[in-house]
């Protein structure tokens, strides 16, 4: 069993340097008084945050400052690209037809980091994985 995911839910990326707060704007089904997220909530700044800096030599400024400071990293600041849902969502809500995500759901940026649920946003609301 995972934990339904919603707005305020702590997120990290394996590539980045801070944690960040998953948002659901205009989110109309609510747990615990807080908008359900659901799969497609991979929004850059609308719904993923910057995780601060970001140390993937995959990500072309990252690239580009560590060549220039002949190969020694140099982190640069993150801006995810997410280019595919989350996975896998919950098989049993739905939220406008939409899988609801839950806790064990995770989703990759195009820099190769990974990008996983830390706390749900939310207590004991558990749905079936």
């Amino acid at each position: 069993m995972g934990m339904l995911v919603t707005a305020t839910a702590q997120l990290e990326c394996s590539f980045g340097t801070d944690p960040g707060v998953l948002d659901v704007p205009g989110g109309t089904v609510l747990c615990a008084q807080l908008p359900v997220a659901t799969i497609e909530a991979i929004v850059p700044e609308e719904n993923i945050p910057s995780f601060g800096m970001c140390n993937s030599l995959m990500n072309p400024e990252v690239d580009a400052a560590t060549t220039a400071a002949m190969g020694e990293l140099v982190p640069m600041p993150c801006v995810p690209v997410v280019p595919a849902p989350w996975a896998p969502g919950s098989p049993t809500v739905l939220v406008e037809g939409v899988p609801a995500l839950n806790q064990s759901s995770k989703c990759e940026c195009m820099w190769e980091g990974v990008i996983q649920i830390l706390a749900a946003g939310q207590e004991g609301t558990q749905v079936a994985d």
